[in-house]
């Protein structure tokens, strides 16, 4: 909702285009950066490019108050003795996502964190959703930046696409 609304913009390394240089699309991104999200796993602690030079830069950004760190801590790891085990990481008191019984609720915790950490950058910003007056002139903003790779446009099937389906299932079993 938070992106929906326009209170943020999301970037992550799977942006990046065939051609373009990997490490100075990352540095550019994370200079931008006014919040950054570590999305804590053994992976990521065990990944020399995001623990030695991502992670460390952002400490960096953070220490001197140029952007505000928000570790999240995905899976059980040892991340107690990081640089960012001083900071309070989400969701509360380090419990990874994995281990909730509902990783709705984790999440939640962890977009409560990212509206609490807007408000406080910009104190002097609304951050209450504008409120829509449906059947305005008004349209929507489109952002002109690169579709997400983990998004997916849901395909309706027809009866004639389900019984074209069966019918070349059967004849490749048969002829198999």
């Amino acid at each position: 909702m938070l992106k929906k609304q326009g209170f943020i913009e999301t970037w992550h390394d799977r942006r990046i285009t065939p051609g373009e240089e990997f490490d100075k699309a990352i540095s550019k991104n994370l200079e931008e950066a006014d919040i950054i999200l570590l999305l804590v796993s053994s992976d990521f602690l065990a990944s020399n490019y995001c623990y030695d030079i991502e992670m460390q830069r952002a400490m960096q950004k953070h220490e001197q108050g140029e952007s505000c760190i928000i570790p999240v801590i995905l899976r059980p790891c040892d991340w107690h003795s990081a640089p960012f085990g001083k900071l309070l990481v989400m969701p509360t008191d380090g419990r990874p996502i994995t281990k909730f019984p509902d990783k709705d609720d984790a999440y939640l915790e962890v977009v409560n964190a990212v509206k609490a950490t807007i408000t406080r950058l910009q104190p002097h910003q609304d951050t209450t959703p504008p409120s829509k007056s449906y059947g305005s002139a008004v349209k929507p903003q489109i952002l002109d930046i690169p579709r997400s790779s983990n998004l997916r446009i849901r395909k309706t099937f027809l009866d004639r696409d389900r019984d074209q389906f069966v019918e070349e299932s059967f004849r490749l079993i048969r002829e198999s």
